[in-house]
Formats: C-alpha cells, sequence, structure tokens
C-alpha cells in the first residue's frame, strides 16, 4: 500500500473512532514522489556532537554535546515526575502549491462522503491558499508509537500559517517547544562513582567513602528547525549539581547522603572523604548483596538559539537525573581480619 494510501485509511480509521492519535508514521505525510517536497534544508552539527544525534518530527534536528565522563550514557529523566514532553506539534511543511499536490495525491481515490474525501474537499474550498504568503504547518509526532493522545484535532493535520501569524497555534512549534524536545532527547552520563572500600569489599561499621572516576562537566542537546525559510532553536543545558547516594537497605546509618559537586578546572567532581555523611553499613550482607545506588541531580536551563551560552529562558525545564546501580558485597570487619591472618599464616 502506498504511503497516500496509508494516511488516507488511517484517517477514516481515525475519523470514525473520534480520537486524535494517528494510526500512519509521520514520515510517510511526505516524501513520495508527487507528494509535495522531500527535500530539506538540514542544519550543520556542532562539533563534537558525537552522542544524542537524530531527528524528532519532519526536519527537527538533534546534536549534542560530547560528555567529558567516559562513563556510559542513559537518556535523561525528569525530576519531575508530572512532566511530559510534547506528544505532538506542528511544523512547516508545504508552499500552497506543494499542498495541493500533496492531497490531491493522499485524497484522490477517496469515496464522496468519507471523511478523507471530506477533508480534501475542505482544503479544496480554501483554495489550498494558493496566491497568499505564508506556509502550510502539518502535525508531526516524536516517535511512531502514538501512544497518549494529540491534542490536535482530525479535521486540521494542517493549519495555514501566515508570515504575520495574529493567533498562533498552541500546538506550533516555538523554542519552548524545542527546549522540551531536546531535554527528553538529552543523554547524561551514569555518575563515575568509585568506592573505597572495593564494592566487593565494603565492611561493617565503616563509612564508605564515594569519589569520582573522572570529572563530569555540562552537557547541552540542540534541537533546531530549518525548513522553507523557518529558523528557530532551543538548547538545553544540564549541569551537574548534587550527588546522592543510597545504602539499598534499612541497615545502614545514614542510609543515604548528598553531596554538592564542586568545580574544578576539568569539570565537577565529588569526593565524600572529608565530608560530615558517609554511609555505614551496620549489617553484613551474608550471601547476597546491597543494591548501592549513586543518582546525579542536574540543574537544567535552556536558551532560544544553538548558543548554549545564551541567556536562560523561561518558563524553566525541570531537573534531570542520571543514575547508577551496583550490587555492593558488605562484611563483618573480624571476618575478614581472620581470614587475612589465615593467608599469612
Amino acid at each position: 500500500m502506498s504511503s497516500a494510501l496509508r494516511m488516507v485509511a488511517g484517517l477514516i480509521f481515525v475519523g470514525t473512532l473520534g480520537v486524535s492519535s494517528p494510526v500512519y508514521a509521520a514520515d510517510e505525510f511526505y516524501g513520495d514522489e508527487g507528494q509535495g517536497s522531500s527535500s530539506t534544508e538540514q542544519p550543520k552539527s556542532n562539533k563534537g556532537a558525537e552522542s544524542g544525534k537524530g531527528s524528532i518530527g519532519a526536519h527537527i534536528r538533534i546534536s549534542q554535546s560530547t560528555p567529558a565522563s567516559s562513563s556510559s550514557t542513559a537518556t535523561a529523566t525528569s525530576s519531575d515526575a508530572s512532566w511530559e514532553p510534547p506528544v505532538c506539534w506542528y511544523e512547516p511543511m508545504y508552499t500552497p502549491e506543494e499542498y495541493e499536490k500533496f492531497i490531491k495525491g493522499a485524497y484522490g481515490g477517496a469515496e464522496g462522503g468519507s471523511p478523507a474525501a471530506d477533508y480534501a474537499k475542505k482544503r479544496e474550498k480554501e483554495k489550498y491558499h494558493k496566491g497568499d504568503k505564508g506556509l502550510w504547518w502539518q502535525v508531526q509526532f516524536p516517535d511512531d508509537t502514538y501512544d497518549k493522545a494529540c491534542p490536535v484535532t482530525t479535521d486540521n493535520w494542517e493549519i495555514w500559517v501566515p508570515p504575520a501569524d495574529p493567533q498562533p497555534d498552541p500546538n506550533k512549534v516555538t523554542p519552548e517547544i524545542l527546549s522540551e524536545l531536546a531535554f527528553n532527547s538529552t543523554k547524561l552520563p551514569t555518575p563515575p562513582v568509585q568506592l573505597q572500600p572495593r564494592a566487593d569489599r565494603l565492611l561493617v561499621n565503616l563509612g564508605t567513602r564515594v569519589a569520582f572516576k573522572g570529572d563530569l562537566d555540562r552537557v547541552w542537546t540542540t534541537a533546531s528547525l530549518d525548513y522553507k525559510g523557518v529558523q528557530l532553536a532551543a538548547t538545553t543545558v544540564a549541569t551537574p549539581v548534587a550527588l546522592k547516594v543510597d545504602a539499598g537497605t534499612a541497615d545502614a546509618d545514614p542510609q543515604s547522603c548528598t553531596y554538592d559537586l564542586v568545580k574544578r578546572k576539568d569539570g565537577y567532581t565529588a569526593d565524600s572523604e572529608d565530608a560530615g555523611c558517609n554511609v555505614t553499613y551496620l549489617r553484613a550482607s551474608g550471601n547476597g548483596t546491597y543494591p548501592f545506588k549513586a543518582s546525579i541531580t542536574w540543574k537544567v536551563t535552556w536558551t532560544d538559539s544553538a548558543d548554549p551560552d545564551g541567556p536562560p529562558q523561561q518558563p524553566g525545564l525541570p531537573d534531570g537525573l542520571s543514575t547508577f546501580e551496583q550490587d555492593v558485597t558488605v562484611k563483618e570487619a573480624q571476618a575478614v581480619n581472620r581470614a587475612s591472618g589465615m593467608s599469612h599464616g
């Protein structure tokens, strides 16, 4: 089945159910011969953006700075459990001439009276805004799962946007929306935590020293749109501010500690040697282990450009979190000393 027919079938299905989530992939909205323009004007990725590259929607490009730490990375999680990234938005897609060609190609075979045929007729009555200045913007999605309802109604998968937009649609992509998409695409280093004694040799009643094997530095992610004369960008900047460690058991005092990260020449680091808080286990793990967890809190700001050093914008974004968990073995000090004495006897 061609992408045009898939789109028609999808719209009929959606219109019948009365829901706003589509059942066809966003990349099927364009690119086929005879269906508008498939060319894109992609901005160049920033130097050093070797992780977090990719694209979202039709023409939004993602680039991320290379984390200074050599530890593994994972997609950032939000400290605010209620925060969610945009589920859909409008992007510029077609000139009036391209849009006419697209609609006729996508809906040309729709049966009269069907939602697809009605949609095509509606656009024909508008004469596709031929002769007007502006672009047709089309709804786009972050991926092809469509597991959350999009607030866009099925009779407005595209909207007409003139150069001077008196009442912008709330779902039209903006730097703020781009900042949220950038935040949701950010990959943060897992905490490069090193324990003393080693994770397999922790001792009862001995404070566990926590240090970094390397330094962390800020991580920035840019989401940019550069298509048909529409240029927008936003950059999120995640700066590590605190490290929290959790013993993984109630048999510890304290069970958790939080340390402010210290900025040094090569980045931010932590070392709890002289801190007033160090996790101390009160009971050996026996034949098992404890799940020791380390989490870094990242302060996230954003700029309305591709420059991470631009002025921070409002509204703000929630803090980001990156977490690393490892199993630790805790032994009685007497058992360790006895075993050590026997090995040297």
